[in-house]
């Protein structure tokens, strides 16, 4: 924004911009700054990936597959669906649901910095996005193109 303003500023010096263009170009400056700060000043900083919903015809099949291959940690299985840790993450391996089409990722959930519930509500909230609440640390929410996306704390973890 300075380097912004200090142009405009040679400019009107120089002779390139009159008063007029000059006020309007610094009013233009500093709207789309504040509108930057508001949009993204509030934000979340992702710092990995929790988890990959994963829809399958045969969970068992599927948890076995990536067990087996890549060595990833079978837990919470329900005999529906199960948890595949990996480093930071997991895979939740589950039936699909009536109708649906597999294999497909049905969500993705990312951890955040900095976990607090009620603020992340609030933003999602703010930004006019729909909130439907998961767990004590996740919620879900829709990316532009429809896409569910979980946002979680830290303590959400296979």
């Amino acid at each position: 924004m300075e380097h912004i303003i200090a142009r405009l500023l040679y400019d009107f010096e120089q002779g390139k911009v009159n008063r007029r263009q000059l006020i309007q170009s610094l009013a233009l400056a500093a709207s789309a700054a504040a509108a930057a700060r508001a949009a993204g000043g509030k934000g979340f900083k992702a710092v990995a990936v929790n988890h990959i919903s994963y829809q399958v015809a045969d969970y068992a099949k599927t948890r076995d597959f990536y067990a087996d291959l890549l060595g990833m940690q079978v837990s919470h299985d329900d005999g529906r669906q199960c948890y595949l840790a990996f480093g930071d993450t997991f895979l939740l391996a589950r039936n699909a649901r009536a109708g649906a089409t597999v294999p497909r990722i049905d969500h993705m959930a990312y951890t955040i910095e900095d976990w607090d519930k009620n603020a992340v509500e609030a933003e999602l909230k703010r930004r006019n996005l729909p909130v439907r609440p998961d767990t004590e640390d996740s919620f879900h929410t829709k990316d532009p193109d429809g896409f569910d996306v979980q946002i979680s704390g830290k303590n959400m973890h296979a």
